[in-house]
């Protein structure tokens, strides 16, 4: 019997990935609390086999519907990187960076990754539910229409179904879209960052920008929205400005 997600979980024969034996949870944690934002850098330059090894991991995070709605723009031409400075407001962390990646979201990239996925499916043969879900399922859900048509359209029938059952309620509208994408990029982000730090080397995700212009430097598409630059290089002595400041679990944290 086939679940909402389209998965037979009674079937004889399913695909199994068993989970990797000692994981070392002291080294990862480790990491993760060793992570700082780091406002300036030494000048010691990071290996692009780092970089593109760090890439992709971060390329790993999960994404909505396996739709991957991100792009690394690595900046490293020295004129583009110098107008890049200036349009994070010549923050320290940016002057001082050894690299400048500039984390994008898309909007409109989900039907050619639909296609990818199809093209791309790792198994001899693609589940007939699973194809007819990225031919049909996923346009259905992300296609919004000339002036917001099918978004409103769905948005009424989520709105009229929703009295009797528990519904999908968007996304709607392009505004939805944004942050649709943008939640499946930070994860990316996140992963990105842990894998700099794994390997020595320190980043600062910086939302103090000019991202018009970062748009126009790079060339990016209107559906393109900047989630962040991030600034990457070897942490310098004084390169965490202050101690850490983080709340307590009873802050955030309810078990309901």
């Amino acid at each position: 019997m086939k679940t909402i997600d389209g998965y037979d979980y009674k079937a004889k024969e399913r695909y199994h990935e068993p989970a990797p034996e000692h994981v070392d949870f002291e080294e990862f944690k480790k990491i993760v609390e060793s992570r700082r934002s780091v406002r300036k850098f030494t000048d010691k330059k990071v290996p692009r086999e780092v970089i593109d090894a760090c890439l992709d991991l971060a390329m790993l995070a999960p994404s909505s519907c396996n739709l991957q709605p991100w792009e690394f723009h690595v900046v490293q031409t020295s004129d583009k990187k110098a107008q890049l400075v200036e349009m994070c407001m010549s923050q320290h962390a940016a002057k001082t960076a050894s690299e400048l990646i500039v984390i994008v979201s898309r909007t409109k990239s989900w039907s050619e990754v639909a296609k990818l996925n199809i093209e791309q499916w790792p198994q001899d043969k693609m589940p007939k539910h699973w194809k007819t879900f990225y031919q049909r399922g996923v346009p259905m859900s992300y296609w919004q229409g000339p002036l917001n048509i099918a978004g409103n359209a769905k948005k009424m029938f989520a709105t009229i179904t929703g009295l009797s059952r528990p519904i999908n309620r968007g996304p709607f509208s392009e505004s939805d879209m944004r942050v649709w994408a943008a939640k499946s990029t930070a994860l990316a982000a996140e992963n990105l960052m842990l894998a700099f730090r794994a390997h020595n080397f320190d980043t600062c995700p910086m939302e103090g920008m000019d991202e018009k212009r970062i748009k126009k430097l790079l060339g990016l598409p209107r559906d393109a929205e900047v989630s962040m630059v991030l600034g990457v290089g070897e942490r310098a002595k004084d390169g965490v400005f202050f101690p850490r400041v983080k709340f307590t679990r009873e802050n955030f944290v309810h078990y309901c």
